[in-house]
């Protein structure tokens, strides 16, 4: 099973919703190496008109547009090339040239600038009606503020994720395509630090479980034998109580 599997639900040392008082349990104080979040921010953009240079590709086995099963073609495709869809490839970037430049009149900002280089991978076909997928990098031009911490022995680094996808896109030639993205960046400031933090003690870790079906979960759950009908008649006649087998009266 997993820590929120309903098999284990609501056990002691294990991530989960709080119930009742937060500071129960809690029985030491325990420092942990985390990379904390000194600052971050979010943009959100159209890139409209970008060229991206395919610099590698691969050909999709076994899948033919025209709805024929491709056999063995050539590895190069053939032009003219039809676009079809395109969108990142992984949540990490990368950040050059960057500079932090700290501001007189906010301490604590500094203005960050860089190039962020997002992987695309970009579908399309060829005269044949082959379908490839060619690998290129979108780059984009980032002027940000954002919090940055004094100096210190442990250094702070900046950091992000991105994740894009294209709303339309045409073939230009030479391995270049024009596309309409759609860019969601977030640029973090972190550092490698120790902190000091209250804990419920080691986590309790279950077995796991194997995937099955099922199905009889539902007719187990049910008790073993029939339950008693302990309910008081006379109450039940007084809206005072009620059993499972009455449906009329109010509990």
């Amino acid at each position: 099973m997993s820590f929120y599997s309903y098999k284990n639900a609501t056990p002691v040392n294990s991530p989960g919703e709080i119930s009742g008082n937060a500071l129960d349990g809690l029985n030491e104080r325990i420092c942990i190496q985390v990379q904390r979040v000194y600052d971050s921010c979010l943009q959100q953009e159209q890139l409209d008109r970008v060229d991206v240079t395919i610099t590698s590709y691969a050909q999709v086995v076994n899948n033919c547009g025209c709805g024929e099963q491709s056999a063995a073609q050539p590895s190069a495709p053939v032009e003219p090339l039809s676009f079809e869809s395109c969108r990142s490839s992984t949540s990490n970037i990368d950040v050059s040239n960057l500079t932090v430049e700290r501001l007189c009149d906010r301490p604590c900002f500094a203005r960050v600038r860089g190039y962020i280089e997002i992987p695309i991978e970009v579908l399309f076909t060829d005269s044949r009606c082959v379908e490839y997928i060619g690998r290129g990098v979108v780059r984009v031009n980032k002027d940000v503020l954002l919090s940055v911490p004094d100096d210190s022995i442990v250094p702070y680094t900046l950091e992000g994720l991105a994740s894009a996808i294209c709303v339309s896109g045409c073939y230009r030639g030479n391995n270049v395509f024009r596309l309409t993205i759609c860019v969601s960046i977030i640029l973090k400031v972190l550092a490698q630090v120790e902190i000091l933090v209250p804990s419920y003690g080691f986590c309790n870790i279950p077995p796991c479980e194997e995937f099955a079906d099922n199905v009889c979960d539902e007719f187990f759950s049910l008790p073993l034998f029939p339950p008693a009908n302990l309910c008081d008649e006379g109450a039940v006649q007084n809206n005072t109580g009620c059993c499972n087998r009455c449906r009329s009266c109010q509990g």
